[in-house]
């Protein structure tokens, strides 16, 4: 996770594809992985990134025989706040855990929740991904270059669309966007989605100048034609994705996010240990080792108390970088 400014430096800013079944003997019995009744929040709509990256990880889980039956289900709202809140609200419940990631963190500061992750029981990061500038097939915009030429003459006028809050991955993005380009990020004609679902359709019909996602997300709509791909934000282009990076595209920056799993607090040593289990099992699969690669997906696994510290330290910077960026 990184996130690079003109002006500052700060450490680490800030499922759509699944792999194929594995032919497996384990009941998740031998491992001691087995959570009867497990669930999956996802604090956005049906498409975007939390949404993708839990589903995967429950079939995952399931093809690999380390539990079964994992529900998913979808509490939108407040840019991951309200599913953020409940999950709270679920003191001691060691069968919920909640799909989530940089956004929440921006949403908490953004919208005041009275809720924070530091209430959460941390369980695991477990990616990290580039953000993608993409634009409709019929665009007028050919190149990134072309898009911030006509981004500089009328901020304002160039909508730009992402599936978080303010504060998120897919606002802070296109803000550090406009900053190494000279456009102040307050001019910027930010407009959020709750996820990538409700993104898409909107790029798609032109509601939006350019649209900022994930790389997981769209690569569906980028290789069917859909979508035009204009850059990538992170340090290097992505393998099979034909974009430059933005700082091939001469603007000074770069900006990753990731995604990871809490849990609500009040857990027992043992419930959360074996949350944590599971999870480290999962990471260790084929079947999750493919989906990281069929996604666009890098591993950035981080499990229970050196996770609880980086969400610490994304709470720090986040804030830092609002305050930097005048928003």
């Amino acid at each position: 996770m990184r996130l690079r400014t003109p002006i500052a430096l700060l450490g680490a800013a800030l499922l759509v594809l699944v792999g194929p079944p594995l032919l497996t003997s384990g009941s998740g019995a031998e491992t001691g992985t087995q959570i009867p009744g497990l669930r999956f929040m996802v604090p956005n709509t049906p498409g975007g990134g939390y949404d993708i990256t839990a589903r995967t990880a429950a079939k995952n889980a399931e093809d690999a025989g380390l539990t079964h039956n994992i529900e998913v289900f979808n509490l939108p709202g407040a840019g991951g706040t309200v599913g953020l809140t409940r999950l709270v609200g679920e003191h001691g419940n060691g069968k919920l855990a909640m799909s989530m990631g940089l956004g929440v963190v921006g949403a908490v500061h953004t919208n005041k929740s009275p809720k924070t992750l530091a209430d959460t029981t941390p369980i695991a990061r477990l990616t990290e991904e580039q953000d993608i500038v993409v634009v409709a097939k019929d665009s007028p915009y050919k190149n990134i270059g072309q898009l911030i030429e006509a981004w500089k003459k009328n901020p304002g006028k160039l909508p730009v669309g992402g599936g978080s809050s303010p504060g998120g991955p897919d606002h802070l993005a296109p803000m550090l966007m406009a900053q190494a380009a000279g456009i102040a990020p307050k001019s910027v004609n930010y407009i959020p989605f709750d996820g990538g679902g409700e993104l898409l359709a909107s790029i798609l019909g032109n509601k939006v100048a350019f649209g900022v996602s994930g790389v997981g997300e769209y690569l569906d709509q980028i290789k069917s034609g859909e979508l035009r791909l204009l850059a990538v934000t992170g340090p290097k282009r992505v393998p099979g994705l034909d974009a430059p990076t933005l700082r091939e595209a001469g603007l000074d920056t770069e900006f990753t996010n990731w995604r990871g799993i809490v849990a609500p607090p009040g857990l027992t040593d043992g419930e959360r240990d074996k949350l944590v289990g599971l999870v480290t099992k999962l990471h260790e699969s084929k079947q999750w080792q493919d989906s990281m690669k069929k996604n666009g997906w890098d591993d950035a696994f981080l499990t229970g108390d050196k996770f609880g510290d980086f969400l610490d330290e994304q709470d720090e910077s986040v804030d830092q970088v609002l305050k930097e960026l005048g928003l």
